[in-house]
């Protein structure tokens, strides 16, 4: 690649290997290889001035070598003046895509040259990163290489030497068949080769003309959607035609169908009306009777009411009777049940029992199999059939009543829109507060091979239980329930039918969840 400026409209024609010489001061070195030559922006680095700073002889030539204002026009005849032959071209317009593409490879090149040989204004455009130097720089780069020609030959060096056998055929002002025209063009204003302005027209008149194909291309493809929208709606209404047709000939039929339940009806209508004479006679006829019964009837009420009056007489006395039998009976039941607490007292003072840390569900919970028992004789009598959710609290004021939960049964009801996490910590809340109010003992059962991570303490008087593996929650229920002994209210509230039925067999009290959902609304 040649060390000065490639061909350029404003400079003066030289052969590139004089000016090779000019630059370095003698001939190239003829055993270099074909890339050496290529020297870029180190042919005008710090080595080529003195140590005064004055310029050396690469550097003296100055703007008579790369600027374009003071460039040597060739000779136009003796009417053209000095001025005139002098005056620079203007700037071609360029094409946007080609003048990113420009950019784009100033910008890729930039922070690979010398400190000293980057412009002013460039050098804090240098240190930004690489996707924002062409975004943020573009408008300082264009200015740049429009005006100062010298940087536009360093840039061009770096930028041919990276592009190959491309940049060599931009050089020679040819542009291949199957290169892209964006980059010719933005090659060609960079190295500006003879006749790169018109590589820079038709790189813009092949934008223009892709631009077009695809405005061509794009109109086609909304021509071909909207046949295809056309012949598939043609193809709709034939089915729809098609339907209404066939629902045109239902409607006939059903006309034909009504017209003939019509003349059923007239003549229905007509047997009514001759049975409704018939009937209006013989309502008269039992209008008479009916007077006649209502005389009877009065009699037989004022009779009626002189039985009553007897009898109201007789049940005040009976009133009397019972409420003394009902005084014996209290006294009665009074000392039965005083004669009872007397004898729990001593009974418990005779077995000297003391008071117990653990309860039954306890025992149950720590248990990992399932120790079956016979149920005891008589426990059936403390089932009830019943689903009544205005039953709990009436159950839940039994003395030590033990309210047993089927916990994913009645979240899943309730609140099944939260996590599972958030169903347990809002129910077992909910049981705390309904074991403060009622001093009852409460066991909420959940699903889980393991106890579950992240449970909120339980509250004073719930007791939290997993079922283990192999197990589910309704079984360790109906262990919980067997567990108890006989006599205790058990409370359990579960929606399950098999639940129900399991528990109800031990006597227990089931009930829906409904009736906890609502006693927990309400707390």
């Amino acid at each position: 690649m040649p060390l000065t400026e490639p061909h350029d409209d404003h400079l003066r024609q030289e052969d590139p290997v004089d000016a090779a010489r000019d630059a370095g001061g003698g001939a190239p070195d003829e055993t270099a290889p074909p890339g050496a030559a290529a020297a870029g922006p180190e042919a005008y680095g710090p080595e080529a001035y003195g140590p005064e700073g004055s310029a050396s002889e690469a550097e003296a030539s100055g703007p008579e070598e790369f600027g374009p204002e003071v460039s040597e026009p060739a000779a136009s005849g003796p009417e053209v003046s000095e001025a005139e032959a002098s005056a620079p071209e203007p700037e071609p317009v360029l094409p946007e895509p080609v003048r990113q593409r420009i950019v784009a490879l100033t910008a890729t090149v930039l922070p690979g040259l010398p400190a000293d040989e980057v412009p002013v204004p460039l050098r804090r455009v240098a240190k930004f990163a690489p996707n924002r130097r062409a975004r943020l720089g573009a408008p300082a780069i264009a200015a740049q290489l429009t005006a100062d020609p010298l940087f536009r030959q360093r840039i061009t060096a770096r930028v041919l030497a990276d592009t190959g056998d491309l940049g060599a055929a931009v050089l020679e002002g040819t542009a291949p068949a199957a290169a892209d025209p964006v980059e010719v063009a933005a090659l060609a204003y960079l190295a500006r080769p003879r006749g790169w302005r018109e590589l820079i027209e038709a790189s813009g008149a092949a934008v223009r003309a892709e631009a077009d194909s695809a405005v061509v291309a794009e109109l086609v493809r909304e021509a071909e959607q909207r046949a295809t929208r056309a012949e598939h709606d043609r193809a709709v209404a034939r089915v729809e035609a098609e339907k209404l047709r066939d629902e045109l000939a239902r409607v006939r039929e059903e006309l034909g169908q009504l017209r003939e339940e019509s003349r059923q009806l007239t003549r229905s209508l007509r047997e009514t009306q001759a049975r409704e004479r018939k009937a209006t006679e013989l309502l008269a006829t039992e209008r008479g009777r009916a007077t006649r019964a209502a005389a009877d009837a009065d009699a037989e009420l004022r009779r009626v009411r002189a039985r009553l009056a007897e009898a109201e007489a007789a049940a005040g006395v009976a009133r009397a009777s019972a409420k003394e039998a009902r005084s014996v009976d209290d006294a009665r039941l009074w000392l039965l049940l005083e004669t009872i607490g007397q004898a729990a007292v001593g009974l418990r003072r005779e077995l000297a029992l003391d008071p117990v840390d653990k309860l039954p569900a306890d025992f149950v919970a720590d248990a990992f199999a399932d120790q079956t028992a016979a149920p005891a004789a008589g426990a059936a009598t403390r089932a009830r059939d019943t689903d009544d959710p205005a039953r709990l609290d009436q159950l839940l004021a039994l003395p030590r009543a033990h309210l047993v939960v089927d916990g994913y049964n009645v979240t899943k009801r309730g609140f099944g829109e939260m996590s599972l996490e958030q169903q347990r910590k809002r129910l077992i809340t909910g049981l705390g507060g309904i074991a403060a109010q009622t001093g009852d003992e409460v066991t909420v059962v959940f699903d889980g091979a393991e106890r579950m991570h992240g449970l909120p303490p339980a509250p004073r008087g719930v007791r939290v239980l997993f079922s283990r593996k192999g197990e589910t929650a309704d079984e360790l229920i109906r262990r919980l329930v067997r567990a108890e002994p006989p006599g205790r209210p058990v409370v359990v509230v579960s929606s399950d039918r098999e639940v129900a039925d399991g528990v109800r067999r031990h006597g227990a009290y089931p009930l829906g969840a409904d009736s906890l959902l609502r006693r927990l609304a309400r707390s």
